[in-house]
């Protein structure tokens, strides 16, 4: 049967007063059957009586896939020009007219065509939920944002479609679709999951036995991660201990990777993540450094973090006064890149951190030079 108290809208007709439901299905990597697990069980439910319809899915030309959407009502796409180019988009707004109880979308991920009303496929999905709709969706686990800089170390592939972590702490439910790499290759070896002329590229590169060994065991490792952090969450509104993760930010690249480092600390902690750029008074930054830290900023809003940015001649200082304020217990940053006579000069960094926040922990994340 339909569980209301898994998915509210079946006994609300007036769900708009409501937030629908988000059941995610990740994997490890394309094929392992996220979008067959999540037809089957839409499937199901229509079967029960449930008012079930598809609001985008992808098959990938996989006649499975396919065969298990047969029957179910799917909402049209809507059509877009892009470039002088005719492409088609997930419908939101007849989604949202239509009202089922629940809507499938598949690749959670997915970037729109530019100059749609919103950028990201996620955010359509909440705008649904706004709406009170429950919704199927899913994703694999390298589209995460702060797995992204770990995934690229594993396999050699820069993922440019992510979403932010807070959605698998958001979502109602979230499910594992997990097969061996062995039959993953397997899947591939017989044409499931992408064509013949890409079999032997796909099995050279990104599914290596070891690539798949490493995305399974990191699918496993987030979503148990997850269900700890969930379950420990009450407990946790009892005790006086509250993790402060403070992130040290500059307008070196290596910022980025830095960030989602202490995203995932801070996640692993179940703490509040705080990040801080400090900038030099004397000097002005140059419109790709102003647009750079402008992206940490909003890389760390979408951790859920709070980002601070002070005007200082001393850093340590500046970092010092706010890790105080703040109450922080962890501090990230990355290795300096002081030449030998600065730190002659003026001392290491973390030596006067150290000194000036005895209590707190510091991480020193190598090869991130983020700290002049």
């Amino acid at each position: 049967m339909y569980d209301p108290s898994a998915l509210t809208s079946t006994y609300f007709p007036d769900r708009s007063a409501r937030l629908g439901k988000h059941k995610i299905f990740i994997g490890m990597a394309p094929g392992v059957g996220k979008t067959y697990r999540m037809l089957e069980e839409g499937q199901r439910l229509r079967d029960e009586g449930v008012d079930v319809v598809i609001g985008f899915l992808e098959t990938h030309g996989r006649e499975e896939t396919a065969e298990k959407a047969v029957g179910l009502e799917f909402v049209p796409r809507k059509e877009v020009i892009w470039s002088g180019r005719s492409l088609t988009e997930m419908d939101t707004d007849a989604i949202i007219a239509r009202c089922p109880q629940l809507v499938l979308i598949d690749e959670l991920a997915h970037t729109n065509v530019p100059g749609s009303e919103r950028e990201k496929r996620y955010r359509d999905v909440e705008e649904i939920l706004a709406a009170g709709i429950d919704v199927y969706s899913t994703v694999n686990i390298q589209h995460l944002e702060s797995l992204n800089d770990l995934v690229h170390r594993i396999s050699g592939v820069v993922v440019r479609e992510r979403i932010p972590d807070r959605l698998l702490d958001e979502a109602d439910q979230v499910v594992v679709i997990d097969v061996t790499p062995e039959m993953l290759q397997e899947r591939l070896k017989e044409g499931k999951i992408y064509a013949p002329e890409k079999i032997n590229q796909s099995l050279e590169n990104f599914f290596q036995k070891r690539n798949l060994i490493a995305l399974r065991e990191l699918a496993l490792r987030e979503i148990a991660d997850n269900i700890e952090e969930n379950g420990i969450e009450n407990h946790s509104r009892y005790c006086n201990i509250h993790e402060r993760v403070l992130v040290c930010i500059s307008t070196y690249p290596n910022s980025i990777q830095l960030l989602r480092r202490g995203a995932r600390i801070s996640s692993q902690m179940n703490g509040r993540l705080i990040v801080l750029f400090v900038a030099d008074p004397g000097r002005f930054l140059t419109k790709a450094e102003a647009l750079h830290v402008e992206t940490c900023e909003r890389l760390g809003k979408e951790f859920g973090g709070q980002f601070l940015r002070l005007e200082s001649p001393d850093i340590v200082s500046a970092i010092t006064e706010v890790a105080r304020e703040q109450h922080v217990t962890q501090i990230v940053l990355g290795e300096t890149q002081r030449s030998r006579w600065q730190l002659f000069t003026k001392g290491s960094i973390v030596q006067r951190l150290m000194r000036s926040l005895p209590e707190v922990d510091l991480h020193i994340i190598a090869n991130s030079a983020t700290i002049d």
